[in-house]
């Protein structure tokens, strides 16, 4: 099961706003009616806990919004670009992703229909419409739409499972998970069988919940030793543990010590959760005659909060108690995390959207290399990109503009002086 992937986000760029006259023989009046142009589309992760891995990923890694349309005249808005939605598996994180590794946690998609926006499309820009003003009756100024967002995320898989089988290699707990539900993941009798998470759904009577195999712990993992700490994350949402342990094995308390110590190292917080001590193999003679003594080992263990039942893959003895055992305490944590909603998210029938705060740059001037100002501030780009600067009263409205947006004082503080020339995107200007 593929638990991760990266993929690469566009949303739309916004469409420009139009720079227009209503002629007087169409309006009383006539004036400026140059519309603004529709927003870019944005891209859309939301949670759907109909599917459990991202192995789609792997074959479609791009996805990308629609474009809005231009602005017109008469003051007609373009249309907006349409969003693109992505279905994502319930449990899903999602990372930035710059120079190959993660950079920042941007959200956590842990509820059913949650929607999470990873790319932000762009905004229309403004037509000539939008600028008259009591001093400005004839604007000839429009900007061009922003850019939408561009994004490289990585999508993080926590499989989401009620139970979670550990143990020590070849403990039996694939044997387990193939005996109690309709999953069948690999048994050998080689250690490290399983390479990866697999998922079960268990009935019991009425009653139907998930189980997930996790791959072999050894003392070490959270360290990365043997298979490592790659799918420890994944019993971090379970609710209740099940410890398999091999009977027939030497210093069975051991191994059950070695195994809860490197939940304890992965996170603490394992350590409250419920948990079953399975001792498998149940049918061997020399487990069966030795219950007494083990036991009395098992008693041993300290801090151990656990039920403990005999149980045997092979000749499915126990596993109704065991199951019925599951079932009893996942429903018990339900209870207790019934109990601890606040009122407010119980009777809320809206989640809310993930909208993440990126920080973003804010520089407003740079230096070119060979000494040249550049004006980066992307309303003031858009607006040169936008209108049509040819005219001096254009220039004259389009300066007037900087000083507004307080461009000019930067420029000055930058070092600027009369006669310099200015370039803001593909436009040079000398200060006057």
């Amino acid at each position: 099961m593929i638990d991760s992937a990266v993929i690469e986000v566009r949303a739309g760029n916004g469409g420009d706003g139009n720079v227009a006259f209503i002629r007087e023989a169409l309006l009383p009046r006539g004036g400026p009616g140059g519309g603004n142009g529709g927003d870019g589309g944005d891209v859309i992760l939301i949670a759907d806990s109909t599917i459990n891995t991202l192995t789609k990923f792997h074959w479609q890694p791009h996805f990308i919004a629609k474009n809005g349309s231009k602005g017109d005249g008469n003051k007609r808005q373009g249309a907006n670009g349409d969003s693109i939605t992505v279905s994502v598996p319930v449990g899903t994180e999602v990372w930035l992703w710059e120079d190959q590794q993660d950079k920042e946690l941007i959200g956590d998609l842990n509820q059913h229909g949650q929607k999470m926006v990873v790319a932000e499309g762009g905004r229309g820009g403004w037509g000539n419409a939008h600028f008259v003003n009591p001093t400005q009756q004839e604007p000839l100024l429009a900007e061009s739409g922003s850019n939408g967002e561009i994004r490289r995320i990585r999508l993080n898989l926590k499989l989401l499972a009620d139970v979670g089988l550990v143990g020590m290699p070849n403990a039996g707990k694939s044997s387990i998970l193939s005996a109690i539900s309709a999953a069948r993941p690999k048994v050998a009798d080689y250690p490290f069988t399983t390479l990866e998470p697999v998922l079960g759904v268990v009935e019991f009577g009425i009653k139907a919940f998930v189980v997930v195999d996790i791959p072999g712990l050894i003392e070490g993992a959270h360290l990365g030793t043997g298979l490592g700490d790659d799918f420890l994350k994944h019993v971090q949402r379970t609710k209740v543990l099940v410890h398999v342990v091999d009977g027939s094995e030497k210093d069975i308390a051991g191994r059950i010590n070695a195994i809860n110590q490197e939940l304890i190292q992965f996170d603490a917080e394992l350590a409250k959760k419920p948990q079953i001590l399975a001792i498998n193999k149940s049918d061997l003679d020399d487990v069966s005659i030795l219950v007494d003594e083990i036991k009395e080992e098992i008693e041993s263990v300290k801090g151990l909060h656990a039920e403990v039942l005999f149980v045997s893959a092979a000749t499915y003895k126990g596993l109704d108690d065991l199951k019925k055992s599951m079932i009893k305490s996942v429903q018990d944590v339900q209870d207790i995390e019934r109990r601890h909603i606040k009122p407010t998210q119980e009777n809320s029938t809206k989640i809310p959207v993930i909208r993440p705060s990126i920080n973003k740059p804010k520089t407003v001037i740079t230096r070119e290399p060979n000494g040249q100002l550049r004006i980066v501030h992307s309303k003031a780009v858009r607006l040169a990109e936008g209108s049509n600067l040819e005219s001096h009263e254009a220039r004259l409205q389009f300066q007037r503009r900087l000083d507004q947006l307080k461009i000019t004082k930067a420029l000055r503080d930058a070092g600027m002086k009369e006669g310099d020339t200015i370039v803001i995107g593909n436009w040079e200007f000398d200060w006057d």
